[in-house]
């Protein structure tokens, strides 16, 4: 069985862990005001499926046009006009959870978020913990699985 030369397998190794990375990346976007429509089809003549407020996060899928194709929280797609959704991210918390003064379950409660409650996403460490901020100005850490649209 013949062996890659060192340098060639460095190389494949560096391109399959970048394409695992890219395969892995997220992109989520809010809606950008009360009432952002979304639709069946990338058309303004579509059939309207339903209707999310401020702040709701949903994930990017694919892009057409003006148009880009989203998951909400409970896996329903949808397409959403690109002015309609806001590069600015919130994540939805999913379950009564604790936010944390520091990247750490030890370290002190700052405050509690009810299921619903929308936090704005100030940092993803990538080490299971994000950083949030609450309407009133409060910030901590909380569990990456405690929330949708990281």
């Amino acid at each position: 069985m013949a062996t890659l030369p060192s340098l060639t397998k460095s190389a494949l190794l560096l391109a399959c862990a970048l394409a695992a990375q890219a395969a892995m990346a997220v992109d989520f976007r809010t809606a950008a005001r009360h009432g952002v429509l979304l639709y069946q089809q990338p058309q303004d003549s579509a059939t309207k499926l339903f209707v999310v407020s401020r702040g709701t996060p949903l994930e990017i899928l694919a892009e057409q046009g003006d148009w880009l194709r989203v998951r909400d929280r409970q896996g329903s797609l949808a397409w959403a006009k690109k002015a309609d959704l806001s590069a600015t991210r919130q994540v939805e918390v999913l379950r009564t959870s604790n936010v944390h003064g520091q990247a750490d379950s030890a370290s002190p409660v700052v405050f509690k978020a009810e299921p619903g409650l929308l936090l704005n996403l100030l940092d993803n460490a990538r080490n299971g913990w994000l950083r949030v901020k609450h309407q009133s100005g409060q910030e901590g850490f909380i569990r990456i699985e405690e929330v949708w649209g990281a």
